[in-house]
């Protein structure tokens, strides 16, 4: 269902159901939950992406179509812990998450995008919000997407379930990179190197501030003042004085 590397500081997920372009169904959604609900301190990055050239369809509609016969009660419940939970993970994971975009990105799939805080699309790639086709609403994504690509896009774009490609997602903010197919692998590559060499607790500090509700002024000043007086804010400065790495850079 999920492999899962560990390699250095970096956690790579693989979404790994390709013969059914690699949708989510509760086992899959479960191992993400477990990997994703309790952050190991010495991650960087996590990359997200999907096996056989296909990043993610969606929801599973086996998975789905049982959930319409339970209750209202269990169905709710099974939405709070399976879907909404990771993407709530996703977003709140305190490394810097990517996810990498190959073939289809329907449905859930671009939850994932949408929570994580870098997605590269290879130039293949290819993007709906499709729940409204089978009679469904994206509810559990909907804040993720709304926040990265803003109302208006996501009217259109969830009311219709229309396909658009990887320049348009680029285009509206749902990617941030857009490569052909051959640079792709060495696209997210490159990604992953270049946050290994930032300072890990002040790429945290950025994630949250990012999130989290606006700063007043004295909040933003003591946070500055915090983070100016750390240890890793010492070693950056002192690196750049010294013209050498900072030994936190890996």
């Amino acid at each position: 269902m999920l492999t899962v590397v560990r390699d250095r500081a970096v956690l790579r997920l693989m979404l790994n159901r390709p013969e059914v372009k690699n949708a989510l169904d509760d086992a899959l959604i479960s191992e993400l939950i477990a990997e994703l609900s309790l952050p190991d301190p010495s991650i960087r990055t996590v990359v997200i992406r999907g096996a056989g050239g296909t990043f993610c369809a969606g929801a599973d509609l086996n998975m789905m179509r049982a959930a319409g016969q339970k209750s209202l009660e269990q169905n709710e419940q099974e939405a709070l812990d399976g879907p909404a939970t990771l993407f709530r993970l996703i977003a709140e994971y305190p490394a810097l998450v990517i996810a990498a975009v190959e073939g289809a990105c329907f449905g859930g799939g671009g939850g994932i995008v949408a929570a994580a805080d870098l997605a590269i699309a290879a130039e293949d790639a290819k993007f709906s919000f499709s729940e409204v086709k089978l009679g469904l609403v994206p509810a559990t994504i909907s804040p993720y997407v709304i926040e990265k690509i803003g109302a208006g896009h996501a009217r259109q774009l969830f009311m219709t379930g229309e396909l658009f490609d990887a320049a348009r997602a680029e285009r509206i903010g749902l990617v941030h990179q857009v490569t052909d197919l051959e640079s792709f692998d060495d696209a997210v590559e490159q990604r992953i190197l270049a946050q290994l060499k930032v300072g890990p607790e002040a790429a945290k500090q950025c994630k949250l501030l990012a999130r989290g509700p606006r700063l007043n002024p004295a909040e933003s000043a003591r946070l500055l003042a915090e983070v100016r007086g750390s240890e890793e804010a010492a070693e950056g400065l002192t690196a750049f004085f010294e013209k050498r790495k900072p030994r936190y850079a890996i």
